[in-house]
C-alpha cells in the first residue's frame, strides 16, 4: 500500500512540474501585447546621421571619367585568403583578390578632407544630404556640370552581448535596420535571456544613452527611440533569474525544470520496481 501511495506522489510531482514548465513558456515569448488586429506605428523614424569616425565611401561620376577621376580616393588591392608565411610569386596559390575604393574617415571635428573641395563638414548631415551638398559645391565651382555623387557607409556595425546565441559584432547592411534585425542576425535570444530587460547603449557626442528594451511588449518596442538601431550601438540581453540564480550538478542545470522531470522519471521507476517487488 505505502509503495502505490509513493508511486502517486511521484506521479503527481512529475504533473505539477510539467505543467509548471509549460507555464514558464510564457517568459520566452515575444510581444504579448497584441492581437490579430492590432495596428502601430514607429514613434521614431530616425534616419542615420553621420558621426565622427564614421567610415565614408564617396564616388563622383560623370561624362568625363578623366574629370571624375580627379575628386576621388584611389583604388587599392585586398588580398583574400592565402597564408602569410607563402610567396606572393608562388603561381596558384590560394589568395584572391578584389579592389576596393579608399574611404574618408570622418574626424572628431565631424569633417572629412575632399580632394580639391578641400575641408567638409559632414556630421549630422543625413547620406543623402551630404551627397546633394558635394554635388552643389562641384556645380557651384564649375568643377562638374553633370555629376553623381553616390555616398555609403562601409563601418555599420552594432555589437550584441549577452544571452544571444551568437554574440559579436555585426554589420549593417542598410540604414532601416531594426531591434528585432539586429537580435534576428546574433541567433536570437537563448531561452535564458530576458524578455523583458535589454539594453540598448547608444554613444551621442560627448554622452551615451541607455535603453531599457522589453520584448514582450510591442508597445514599448514601437515607442523606444531605440527601435532602429543605429551604428555603433550596443545590445545586451541580460540573463533571466533562473540563468542567474542557477548552479550545477554534474553538468546539469538544477533548477531547470528538464532536469527535476528526469530526477521524477527516475524515481516513478524506482517506485514501480519496489511495487513490484513487494507484489512478487
Amino acid at each position: 500500500m505505502m509503495g502505490k501511495t509513493f508511486l502517486y506522489r511521484i506521479l503527481f510531482g512529475t504533473m505539477l512540474l510539467l505543467a509548471f514548465s509549460s507555464c514558464s513558456l510564457k517568459k520566452i515569448k515575444y510581444i504579448q501585447d497584441i492581437d490579430s488586429s492590432t495596428k502601430m506605428r514607429v514613434a521614431y523614424e530616425q534616419a542615420l546621421t553621420i558621426k565622427p569616425d564614421d567610415q565614408m565611401m564617396i564616388i563622383v561620376s560623370c561624362r568625363d571619367p578623366q574629370v571624375a577621376a580627379m575628386f576621388n580616393q584611389p583604388y587599392y588591392t585586398n588580398r583574400i585568403g592565402g597564408s602569410e608565411a607563402m610567396n606572393n610569386s608562388i603561381i596558384g596559390s590560394s589568395y584572391s583578390y578584389t579592389q576596393q575604393v579608399t574611404g574618408y574617415t570622418v574626424d572628431s571635428n565631424g569633417d572629412i578632407n575632399f580632394p580639391i573641395i578641400g575641408k567638409i563638414h559632414v556630421a549630422g548631415l543625413k547620406r543623402e544630404e551630404l551627397s546633394e551638398h558635394i554635388k552643389n559645391v562641384l556645380v557651384a565651382s564649375n568643377q562638374i556640370k553633370d555629376p553623381t555623387v553616390t555616398v555609403e557607409y562601409t563601418n555599420l556595425g552594432v555589437s550584441i552581448m549577452g544571452e544571444v546565441k551568437t554574440p559579436g559584432r555585426y554589420r549593417i547592411n542598410r540604414e532601416r535596420f531594426t531591434i528585432f534585425d539586429a537580435i534576428s542576425v546574433a541567433g536570437d535570444m537563448t531561452v535564458y535571456g530576458d524578455r523583458k530587460n535589454i539594453t540598448l547603449i547608444r554613444h551621442t557626442g560627448e554622452n551615451d544613452e541607455f535603453y531599457k528594451l522589453d520584448f514582450t511588449q510591442a508597445q514599448n518596442l514601437y515607442n523606444s527611440p531605440a527601435f532602429f538601431v543605429h551604428q555603433g550601438d550596443v545590445i545586451y540581453v541580460s540573463p533571466n533569474r533562473k540563468k542567474a540564480s542557477e548552479s550545477s550538478v554534474n553538468g546539469n542545470t538544477v533548477k531547470s525544470a528538464s532536469f527535476w522531470v528526469s530526477v521524477s522519471s527516475f524515481l516513478t521507476s524506482v517506485a514501480v520496481l519496489i511495487t513490484n517487488n513487494k507484489k512478487k
